[in-house]
């Protein structure tokens, strides 16, 4: 397993060993001691898997009081993750990483707690799962429009299907963060 830091500290690739054969394929997607080994502790408490069609964009979310870590990969189709730091004092407040993951390349990120996170599908279907290192407590959901002109994201769908609540959401300046 290979980690790679982005370029946003904290945020990292992680890249698994595929062993191929004729039979298909195998690898560890997670091992404790590796992860820990890399910088990656966390101790994660709920899973969730999502499914969406090509142009379908998710996102921007966190929770505030109850910030998430989350390990995300893409177990079939194509996505783009994104990562948007927001953690108080940060010297990289506002910035964005954005990562291909899909189940070719069994790419993973880590997304450590304090950043908003959002991925688009790139392909006709994509089903994504991610590791959280806190349960879901809507009411403590924040989140941030898509297309934030001071964030500056470079999504590579121009015109993404939303959810209602997703369409609505504020700016990022517009948004009391309160994160512990």
């Amino acid at each position: 397993m290979r980690f790679e830091p982005t370029a946003i500290p904290g945020v990292i690739r992680v890249e698994p060993r595929v062993l191929r054969d004729t039979r298909g394929f195998f690898l560890e997607s997670y091992h404790v001691q590796r992860f820990a080994d890399a910088g990656i502790g966390a101790r994660f408490v709920q899973d969730n898997h999502s499914y969406s069609a090509r142009g379908t964009l998710r996102g921007l979310h966190m929770q505030r009081e109850f910030a998430q870590g989350k390990l995300v990969k893409c177990i079939a189709g194509e996505i783009f993750d994104v990562a948007v730091d927001v953690r108080r004092g940060s010297p990289t407040f506002g910035r964005w990483v954005g990562e291909t993951l899909s189940a070719e390349n069994f790419r993973q990120l880590w997304i450590p707690p304090g950043f908003l996170h959002a991925f688009c599908v790139v392909s006709e279907t994509a089903q994504v799962e991610y590791k959280c290192t806190e349960l879901y407590h809507p009411e403590d959901e924040v989140g941030v429009i898509w297309n934030d002109p001071d964030l500056g994201i470079v999504w590579p769908i121009a015109a993404p299907v939303l959810s209602a609540k997703d369409a609505a959401l504020p700016q990022l300046r517009e948004v009391e963060l309160r994160l512990r």
